[in-house]
C-alpha cells in the first residue's frame, strides 16, 4: 500500500512539474484547452497549465530583422534592376499571429516581397535613387496596414541596395559628368560677370580720381621689384603717349588718304 502511495506521489510531483512553465520577458504563451483558445495571452513569469489537457505554444515578441533576397524589379521607365531590402517587424498579439496565420513569419516575408515589387514598379529610376526615404515610408505604411489584423507590427523597411546594369551605370556616370561640366561653366561665367562688374566699378573710381591710376602703377612697380627676376621696367607716362598719338595720328591718317 505504501509503495502505491509513494508511486502516486512521484507521478503527481512530475505532473505538477510539467504543469509549471516559465515565460521570459519577451515571450507570451498561447494556450489551447481541449482545442479551444484560452484568452488572454499568458506571461511573462511562472504560469500554470493543466498538462495533458492544455497545449502551450511560445511566441516571441522581439523584433525580427529579415534580410529580403534581391528582387527583380522593372521600374516605370522600363529599367530592369535588382533591389534588396531589410524588413523589421514584431508580434503585438501572440494569439492573433498564431491563430490567424499558419506561419506568420512566412506570410510577412511573402507580403513584403510582393509589396516591394509592386511599389517600386510604379516609380522611375531617378525617384528610386533620390527619394529613398519616401519610398521606405510608403513600404512600411502599406505593410503595416496589411499586417495589423494579424497582430504584427512592421516597424521599419529599408531599401538597402540597388544593383544597376553596367550600361545604366555608364549612362548615369556620363550624365553626372555632364552635369558637373554644366555647373563648372555656369560658375566660371558667373565669376567673369562679377569680375567685370568690379572692374567697371574700379574704372568709375579711377575716372573720378586720376591719381588712383598713378598709385596703382607705383604699387605694381613695388610688387615687381620685390621678386628676384631679370625684368627691366621703363616707366613711360601715359600723357606722353597720348600727346604723341595726338600729334602724329591725324598726319598719318592724312598721308594714307593721299596715297
Amino acid at each position: 500500500m505504501g509503495t502505491i502511495i509513494l508511486f502516486g506521489l512521484v507521478i503527481v510531483f512530475f505532473w505538477v512539474i510539467a504543469c509549471l512553465n516559465v515565460m521570459r520577458e519577451y515571450e507570451r504563451a498561447v494556450i489551447f484547452r481541449l482545442g479551444r483558445l484560452q484568452k488572454p495571452d499568458k506571461g511573462p513569469g511562472l504560469i500554470f497549465i493543466w498538462w495533458g489537457i492544455d497545449k502551450l505554444v511560445r511566441v516571441s515578441l522581439r523584433v525580427v530583422a529579415w534580410d529580403m533576397p534581391p528582387q527583380d524589379i522593372i521600374t516605370r521607365d522600363n529599367v530592369s534592376l535588382k533591389v534588396n531590402a531589410v524588413v523589421y517587424f514584431r508580434v503585438i498579439s501572440a494569439q492573433q499571429a498564431f491563430v490567424e496565420l499558419e506561419n506568420y513569419r512566412y506570410a510577412v516575408e511573402q507580403l513584403a516581397q510582393t509589396t516591394l515589387r509592386s511599389v517600386l514598379g510604379e516609380v522611375e529610376l531617378d525617384d528610386l535613387l533620390s527619394q529613398r526615404e519616401k519610398l521606405n515610408s510608403r513600404l512600411q505604411s502599406i505593410l503595416d496596414e496589411h499586417t495589423e489584423p494579424w497582430g504584427i507590427k512592421v516597424t521599419k523597411v529599408e531599401v538597402r541596395q540597388v544593383d544597376l546594369p553596367q550600361e545604366m551605370q555608364r549612362a548615369i556616370a556620363a550624365q553626372a559628368e555632364a552635369e558637373r561640366e554644366r555647373r563648372a561653366k555656369i560658375i566660371h561665367a558667373d565669376a567673369e560677370y562679377q569680375a567685370s562688374a568690379k572692374l567697371a566699378e574700379a574704372a568709375a573710381v579711377i575716372a573720378k580720381e586720376p591719381t588712383a591710376i598713378t598709385l596703382r602703377y607705383l604699387q605694381t612697380l613695388v610688387e615687381i621689384g620685390t621678386e628676384k627676376n631679370t625684368t627691366v621696367v621703363f616707366p613711360v607716362p601715359v600723357e606722353l603717349l597720348s600727346a604723341l598719338l595726338g600729334k602724329f595720328g591725324p598726319t598719318a591718317k592724312l598721308g594714307e588718304g593721299q596715297k
